[in-house]
């Protein structure tokens, strides 16, 4: 991968020792130290917004959902009936 994005930050002088020490503890470039540490941080953000987590009792009500028969409502049926009236292109 050739990096072609740049991402400017600003820091106290104290912030940028302690980045620079943990980068030099795990024998990397301050860059890349950051790099990482942020698309991992970036990682957990997104996730935490689309994953679901369900308790124990969330999941058997779920899946008993899911193997329950599906019995659409009235106004499901209508919106199906209507697009099924659709034409076809």
């Amino acid at each position: 991968m050739t990096a072609s994005a740049r991402l400017d930050l600003r820091l106290g002088e104290h912030d940028k020792e302690r980045i620079a020490r943990a980068a030099t503890l795990r024998g990397m470039p301050v860059s890349a130290f950051v790099r990482d540490a942020v698309l991992r941080e970036a990682d957990a953000a997104i996730a935490a917004d689309t994953v679901v987590s369900l308790s124990a009792d969330e999941s058997r009500r779920f899946l008993a959902a899911l193997d329950s028969g599906f019995q659409p409502n009235t106004r499901l049926q209508q919106a199906m009936a209507a697009a099924a009236a659709l034409p076809r292109r």
